[in-house]
């Protein structure tokens, strides 16, 4: 799945969570210089997510209005790898790339839960 994650400087921790839920191609527009406005989001994007805590509301408007044209499942959410992570789940469901048991389960011992305290 490709997506693309509108907002944020520094999206390390997010990227690592949705390369182990399933997701190969990330590419990352920081949208801090308006100049983002005027980009048209790529063919190749199958999820597009945006950091609320970094945009402005007619950016957002333009993005999500662009991806539901395009039936793009949008998710916005705060730069938190944790809040991604549900965010994610709610939309495509809680299952791991690997595996078919989901990681949300009260007794998950998955060592990216661990790593991001999501239990």
């Amino acid at each position: 799945m490709e997506v693309l994650v509108i907002g944020g400087d520094e999206i390390v921790p997010i990227k690592a969570v949705l390369h182990s839920l399933g997701c190969n191609g990330i590419t990352h527009w920081n949208g801090r210089r308006e100049s983002v406005n005027h980009k048209k989001i790529p063919q190749n994007i199958n999820c597009l997510i945006l950091l609320t805590n970094f945009l402005n509301h007619n950016t957002m408007r333009k993005f999500r209005n662009e991806a539901k044209k395009r039936n793009i499942p949008t998710i916005c959410s705060k730069r938190s790898a944790s809040c991604i992570y549900c965010e994610y789940c709610k939309l495509f469901g809680p299952q791991c790339q690997d595996c078919d048991k989901p990681l949300l389960s009260e007794k998950a011992e998955s060592p990216l839960l661990k790593s991001y305290n999501l239990n």
